[in-house]
């Protein structure tokens, strides 16, 4: 079960409404680590909480990074903790990712995966959602269903989403899901905090989640309740707002059982992408710059594309 459930539970709401749509209600959210087993196939649960009064929980699949929401209706779960987490089924590629990202943090900047190994060439894009008054660059996603949809269909890309950026652009943010619904892009929602503050004065190692007073539980949680509550299903990466992070910072969203996720082709920063590369672009209006560079990479690679040499990879499947 997956946003599939979501949806269906909304349609539910609204007949119960008399059509008056309502957002799913959230509440006694949690994270809960845990184990079931279902069709033979074993699941970690991430999180506990009630959908409109009835238990659910959200879960990965430790070999394929999938993520889902089901009802919570295991009688006796295994109850895990966070060292059981990292060392529960050691080759599966979820505890192998959980602790590459950890011992990856780096002391302020592009903690967690920047590069990925891809078996033929490409790269993994990821479009970062930051709070913003300015609309979605929809370009991005009309040139990648153009260019690529032909080769890769649907499309994979992976968006991090912020909770502000979902309440200042609701339809947008439909306008996405649409095209996920109807099959021509297949995207992952990374995490990327609640608030995403910043300061232009501050420096770096006092900015971002690193400005005294944060709540990362808020940040962390808050966002994946909104997400759920727009029919989303988040997934188990996490990218730092600006890429700011320290060493302790990186441990305590581990903790959360996420995966950071960081960048080595950020284009508006003149940074050029390799195979593999994690590319990072902002969607939000604010980074023209770096939309036209990934435009440009595109129109670039035209001929590979259609050759199968320059293709675009699932973030979940590297």
């Amino acid at each position: 079960m997956h946003v599939r459930l979501l949806l269906v539970l909304m349609l539910v709401i609204v007949i119960q409404t008399g059509g008056q749509t309502l957002p799913p209600r959230i509440s006694k959210y949690r994270v809960s680590f845990g184990s079931i087993t279902r069709n033979r196939q074993t699941l970690l649960i991430l999180r506990r909480f009630e959908l409109n009064g009835k238990p659910y929980c959200l879960l990965v699949d430790p070999q394929t990074l999938q993520t889902s929401v089901a009802p919570d209706q295991s009688n006796s779960p295994t109850v895990l903790t966070l060292a059981d987490l990292l060392n529960f089924q050691l080759s599966s590629p979820y505890s192998q990712a959980l602790s590459a990202a950890a011992s990856n943090a780096k002391p302020l900047q592009d903690a967690g995966f920047t590069h990925t190994l891809p078996r033929e060439k490409g790269i993994t894009l990821t479009i970062d959602l930051c709070p913003s008054h300015k609309p979605l660059d929809r370009i991005i996603f009309t040139s990648l269903a153009q260019e690529l949809g032909k080769y890769e269909s649907p499309v994979p890309l992976a968006l991090s989403i912020t909770g502000v950026w979902m309440k200042q652009h609701p339809d947008d943010l439909a306008w996405l899901k649409q095209l996920a619904n109807k099959g021509v892009l297949s995207i992952t929602w990374i995490n990327h905090s609640f608030h995403h503050h910043v300061s232009t004065t501050e420096p770096l190692n006092e900015n971002f989640l690193l400005e005294p007073g944060t709540n990362l539980n808020d940040e962390v949680l808050l966002t994946e309740q909104a997400m759920l509550a727009n029919g989303l299903i988040p997934s188990v990466f996490f990218r730092f707002p600006g890429l700011i992070s320290d060493q302790e910072l990186v441990k305590r969203i581990g903790q959360y059982g996420l995966i950071t996720v960081g960048s080595d082709a950020w284009l508006a920063k003149g940074q050029t992408p390799g195979w593999g590369s994690i590319v990072l672009i902002h969607g939000n209006g604010n980074e023209p710059v770096g939309v036209q560079d990934f435009l440009q990479l595109l129109r670039q690679h035209q001929a590979d594309i259609a050759n199968r040499q320059w293709l675009l990879y699932d973030l979940r499947r590297e």
